[in-house]
């Protein structure tokens, strides 16, 4: 039997491929695992542990350091939404004037490294790539 994913962690796995095909050997891209645990007391107690040792509610699903730039990627299905968490973490992120991008494509995320700068092996298909 085939395992099927969300489309939003099938978008994330082909983002990630991508990337690491596009981007430059020595660049990061890192997925903080921040997914909300189950409700309930059990639930709970597990998110409180996690954010006392770090977790960020809203934090982007995909962080790319690379040539001393730092870019977040919030990947979403074409109909999902940002919660409010998403929303705070992206705006303090914008903020602070790091690159921010909601990601619903490949090429969404081949544009977002153009649009914010990034160094790649590839030309972007939207013809916002670099060289």
């Amino acid at each position: 039997m085939k395992r099927r994913g969300t489309p939003e962690a099938d978008l994330q796995r082909a983002v990630v491929t991508t990337l690491r095909f596009a981007l430059p050997k020595g660049a990061i891209i890192h997925h903080c695992a921040n997914e909300v645990t189950e409700a309930g007391p059990r639930g709970a107690k597990r998110q409180a542990i996690l954010v006392g040792m770090g977790v960020h509610p809203g934090f982007a699903d995909l962080v790319i350091l690379c040539d001393g730039r730092v870019l977040f990627l919030e990947l979403k299905s074409l109909k999902g939404r940002l919660s409010p968490a998403q929303e705070e973490f992206r705006n303090a992120v914008l903020a602070q004037g790091f690159g921010w991008t909601l990601v619903r494509s490949l090429d969404d995320a081949l544009g977002a490294l153009a649009d914010h700068g990034f160094t790649t092996r590839v030309a972007s298909p939207t013809g916002r790539g670099a060289p």
